[in-house]
């Protein structure tokens, strides 16, 4: 492969990458809008933001769904980040509306 054969299949590669970011973008925000939902549950049940056994079962659903490459530890630490963010979400939305 020469250079130029090497730079054509990176880029294309990348944009590869780029579009699957995006999807993985529209997914987070269609995640988020239903955790705003559940977010206004709890608020109205006065229930608390954080339920460590429902994020629990969010583990054992992604990482028995995975298929690879990445490892099951990989796969919860992502989706540690993102249930981290929708709870931040979830408290910020409650607290805006509060001061509402």
């Amino acid at each position: 492969m020469t250079f130029d054969e090497a730079q054509s299949a990176l880029d294309s590669l990348r944009i590869s990458v780029d579009e699957v970011d995006l999807r993985i973008l529209e997914l987070l925000n269609q995640r988020a809008l239903i955790v705003e939902k559940i977010g206004a549950v709890k608020k109205e049940m006065a229930m608390p933001i954080y339920e460590p056994k429902r994020e629990d079962e969010v583990f054992r659903n992604v990482t028995s769904g995975n298929r690879g490459p990445l490892s099951e530890r990989a796969v919860r630490r992502l989706f540690e980040r993102v249930i981290d963010e929708m709870r931040t979400l979830q408290r910020e939305r409650m607290e805006k509306e509060a001061q509402e």
